[in-house]
Order: structure tokens, then sequence, then C-alpha cells
């Protein structure tokens, strides 16, 4: 790599305060940057290692003060750094290209131009591959599934049968897509499994991390919305439906039938039970546990959950209790004191 300050400026479509002539030679974290390198602030709480970075060079938010660095103020400095990392770093996954003459692949199955089928792989029958499409090492599609066009499916993913994934999805290792949700019916004290005959239907631009599991319905489909992401470790169950760009953190659990909203957050080992609703752009706080509906444009946190403010005071309160039981202890006896006192006094009357 190497570019002048002002045209990595106006790649990013940002205001350059500094030498434009500067000479720009690698790419690092702001605490990693050395001399020539381009770095980025994002999160206020790093503000002061501002002055401590060897980068020549910083993207910043427009209400930044970087002193006397140089730097390339932007609207969002951590999405213009990842375009300069997109389009001038190299490469560092470099996906396969053709079918693996190893690859299982079915007469019936329909693969897309220029799509490539890594080695192990099994596509059954019926399946479709989208153009330009990369599906690695080891992973399963399953009859009739259907991955769209410019899709990257990671080693050992399990697509099952009669799925359907939109445009340019990524899905990382480890994660099953369809497996049959948990249903079962208590005959006595046996438990008969219901069967599950839905699908799962994933829309365009969606992530899913590595080690997901999101189950098929019951009847219809568990719909994963546009642009939404999820993390690692995240389960979703049969009958969910998840909005367009929500996003959900690693161990979050969501129970069969809720329906989740536009623009939800869900943060870090959240729980949420099944057949409720979480309205738009709600966010669902770390290990909170959802026992009822989220009203739209709310926070909630704790077990059970409750709009954050008052969770906040409920938890004030509780850290509260090792003294304000002493306190009541003493009270306890003080109060025992006086009843004594005041007993004697009635026997000394009568």
């Amino acid at each position: 790599m190497r570019m002048r300050l002002a045209e990595i400026a106006e790649l990013v479509k940002g205001k350059l305060v500094g030498d434009p002539e500067t000479v720009i030679t690698g790419i690092s974290g702001i605490k990693e940057a050395k001399d020539g390198d381009i770095t980025f602030l994002a999160n206020p709480k790093y503000a002061s290692l501002i002055n401590d970075t060897k980068a020549s060079a910083i993207i910043v938010s427009y209400d930044a003060d970087a002193g006397n660095k140089q730097v390339i103020k932007t609207e969002n400095p951590s999405l213009a750094f990842s375009k300069i990392i997109s389009l001038i770093s190299p490469e560092i996954t470099l996906n396969p290209k053709g079918i693996h003459p190893l690859s299982l692949i079915s007469d019936t199955a329909v693969i897309g131009k220029d799509a490539a089928i890594g080695p192990y792989a099994v596509i059954e029958d019926g399946a479709v591959i989208g153009d330009k499409s990369v599906v690695y090492a080891g992973c399963f599609i399953g009859r009739a599934a259907k991955v769209g066009k410019g899709c990257l499916i990671y080693p050992n993913v399990s697509i099952r049968e009669r799925v359907e994934i939109g445009e340019r999805v990524i899905v990382h290792s480890g994660t099953v897509i369809g497996s049959d949700g948990f249903g079962f019916a208590a005959v006595g004290k046996v438990r008969e499994k219901i069967p599950q005959i839905g699908i799962v239907v994933i829309e365009d631009d969606v992530e899913i991390g590595a080690n997901v599991t999101i189950d098929r319905a019951r009847f219809d489909k568990t719909v994963i919305g546009k642009g939404t992401k999820i993390d690692n470790l995240v389960q979703i169950a049969h009958n969910v439906i998840i909005g367009e760009n929500s996003v959900i953190v690693a161990q979050a659990g969501i129970s069969g039938s809720t329906s989740v909203g536009k623009n939800v957050i869900i943060a870090g080992q959240a729980g949420i039970v099944g057949h409720i609703s979480i309205g738009d752009n709600s966010v669902i706080a770390a290990q909170a546990g959802v026992t009822k509906s989220v009203n739209p444009n709310t926070t909630v946190s704790g077990y059970p959950a409750k709009p954050h403010e008052h969770a906040k005071r409920v938890n004030a309160c509780l850290q509260n209790l090792p003294s304000a039981y002493k306190r009541i202890k003493s009270l306890e006896e003080e109060i025992d004191k006086l009843k004594k006192v005041i007993l004697g006094l009635k026997d000394k009357e009568n």
C-alpha cells in the first residue's frame, strides 16, 4: 500500500486536516500504529490514545478533538476505515474457484455461473447454488434448498432441505440452518415428536456467525429479515420472525413463534420466551430475560426484563441489601430494647 493522504480523503469523502502529500504505507489499530500508518477512532472512550498513537493520520468523527494530529474527518470513522481496508488491503482469504472433483453434486442440482464448490461438499437433489456463490469444503446443501447469488458459505455449514437463502448472504462455519424445531407432545410420561414440516427463509445481505442454529418452522417458515446480522452461538427457534437490519449478539436465544421487529438489538446471552413480540428499534440488554412483549423504541434489561431505567433503580436497591439488612437488624434490636423498657414501666405501674 502506498497512497497520499489526499487520495484517501477523497476515497472516503472526508475532510482532510493536514498535509495532503503525506504518504500512507500501512493500516493499523490506534494502539499498534506506527509512522506511515493510518488508523481510526470511533469510540470516544479511546480519545486519550490520540496523543499516544504513532500513526501518521487518524480517521475521526467531525466533532472529535485530535489536537495537532493529521486527521480525515468523516461521519462514520469505522465505516470509512473499513472501506479503505477493503479497497487497498491485499485479500486475506482466497475463496475456492470452480467445482472441486471431490465434491458430491446431484445430477438434478443447479450450479450457477462462476459458483465454486469445495472438496467434500454435498449438494443434494434439486438444490440450487446461485451465480458467484462459494460453498466451502464439507458443507451440506439439502434437497431442494436454494442459495442465492453471491453467497459465501464457509466450511462445515449444514443447510437442510428446502431452506431458502437470499443473495449476498454469509454463513460462518458450524452453523445449521433448517434443523427441526424443538416440538414434542406429552403422551402420558412419553414425549412424542411433532413433525416440523416448515422451512427457513434467510433474506438478502444477512450474515450469520459460527455455530448458530436456526430451526425450521412447524408448518410455515422461520424468517431472518434482510440485512440482519447474527453473532456466534445464537439459537433461533421454530417460527421465529426477525425483522430487517436487526442485530443478535452471541449466545442469545429466541424461543418459538416470537416476532422480532426491524432494527432491534438483542445483546449477548439475552433470552426471549416464545409467542411474544419485540417492537421495532428496541434494545434487549445483555443477559436480559424477556418474559413478555416489548413495545417499539424501548430498552429493557434485567430478569425478568423491565424498562432499563426502572431496572437500574431496582438493581441499585439490590446492591444496598447487605447494608439494609444490617440496618434492619439493628433497628429490630432497638425495638426489642424499647419493648422491654415499656413492659418494665407497665409492670411498675401495676
